[in-house]
């Protein structure tokens, strides 16, 4: 995950690099429940509307949430499927606020009305993010549903005046890229706190969609647009949350957009990147499904670490037995092609292996969906300004 508004803050207002700090556990987005009520192109999880065998049931989940608090896990995602299906998950989020847990409830919001919106407030979640793919006729094609973007609109009011912290998760296709702006718009004009860009990863239903994602020059166009929008914003003391995931060459591209645009504080940002260090699947995210089996990152699924009910988590996670494991941990990660060769190695980190994997059947190849330039990575001149030390 990449937290632009921090890092685009640094540019206007620079604060000492301070020693790395190193989370005491990772963060756990847990799929609770399979079964969703909508079937959206881009689900990793290819869920659909049943129940599936097989699921965690209440006093696992619990065994596993005691394992991951001795563990040191500083945040669980709840996620699905739609986790309103599960009918304990208010129970199960109770107690992860009690156990001192930053628990954030991951859904598509269509299920959030008058009536639940209070059990919800009750919980005191730290975090609700609602799933949004574009404006209305383009939200409810995504989700193959009529009327969902209204509906996970009533959710996002309901949520914002309960005063609960609520934000848009949008993943960028070649089919919804042209909504980006009036998205933007819409977060501005909701007073909606955060918005999260997820570039389309190759797994579940999006692997099977992957000819959809957005062509480079797009991305690039997009991320110029959540920058220059992140600024302006910052610059007018009304920030937004801006976060982007599954495409660390992100940090890469702001700090040759800072380059640009605040040369005297381009290699101040620069060592804060390098401090970030890019991709952390298997080593910071972690994911648990349904089923129990642990993931490097939500997508993973096809990947098996092992199992909870057969091992605790906080064994399974540092098992480097597992050559992907071992692979993922590795400091630096051994990645071939431009990824290997690239300059700014130390701020990706070699972006995503899943989608290396996806698509060569390797999962230490450079990752097909890197939207830089050679000259941009260091292999064509001129080459970029030496790091600062």
């Amino acid at each position: 995950m990449f937290r632009m508004t921090q890092y685009i803050r640094e540019l206007l207002e620079p604060t000492p690099l301070g020693p790395a700090r190193q989370p005491p556990g990772p963060v756990v987005i847990w799929n609770l429940a399979r079964r969703c009520n909508l079937t959206c192109k881009h689900c990793y999880s290819i869920s659909a509307d049943r129940d599936f065998p097989g699921e965690l049931s209440t006093a696992e989940v619990y065994t596993v949430m005691d394992d991951l608090k001795a563990f040191g896990v500083p945040v669980l995602i709840l996620s699905g499927g739609e986790p309103l299906l599960r009918p304990d998950i208010f129970d199960i989020s109770r107690r992860a606020k009690a156990m001192g847990f930053y628990v954030g409830l991951s859904t598509n919001g269509t299920l959030i009305d008058e009536s639940l919106i209070a059990p919800i407030a009750d919980i005191g979640y730290d975090y609700v993010g609602i799933s949004i793919d574009g404006i209305r006729e383009t939200h409810d094609r995504f989700r193959r549903k009529e009327g969902a973007f209204d509906l996970s609109m009533r959710a996002v009011r309901l949520c914002r005046e309960a005063g609960i912290k609520v934000g848009l998760r949008f993943t960028l296709t070649q089919d919804n890229a042209h909504e980006l702006p009036a998205l933007l718009q819409l977060v501005e004009d909701e007073g909606i706190d955060k918005f999260y860009l997820s570039h389309l990863n190759y797994a579940g239903r999006g692997n099977r969609n992957r000819k959809s994602d957005v062509v480079l020059n797009t991305t690039r166009q997009a991320m110029e647009l959540l920058f220059e929008t992140c600024l302006a914003q910052l610059r007018a003391g009304r920030p937004k949350e801006y976060v982007t995931g599954n495409n660390d060459a992100d940090g890469v591209f702001l700090y040759h957009w800072a380059r640009r645009r605040f040369p005297a504080q381009a290699e101040h940002l620069r060592r804060q990147l390098v401090q970030w260090g890019g991709n952390s699947s298997g080593v910071n995210i972690a994911n648990i499904d349904n089923l129990g089996n642990v993931h490097p990152d939500t997508f993973w699924w096809h990947y098996n670490l092992g199992n909870v009910r057969e091992r605790p988590f906080s064994e399974i996670w540092q098992d480097t037995s597992d050559p992907i494991m071992a692979g993922l941990k590795a400091r630096p990660r051994r990645i071939g092609g431009r990824c290997g060769q690239c300059a700014h190695f130390d701020i990706c980190g070699g972006n995503t292996r899943v989608r290396a994997l996806q698509l060569t059947g390797d999962p230490w190849a450079e990752d097909p969906a890197c939207y830089l330039s050679d000259e941009e990575i260091g292999l064509g001149a001129p080459a970029r300004a030496q790091p600062v030390a």
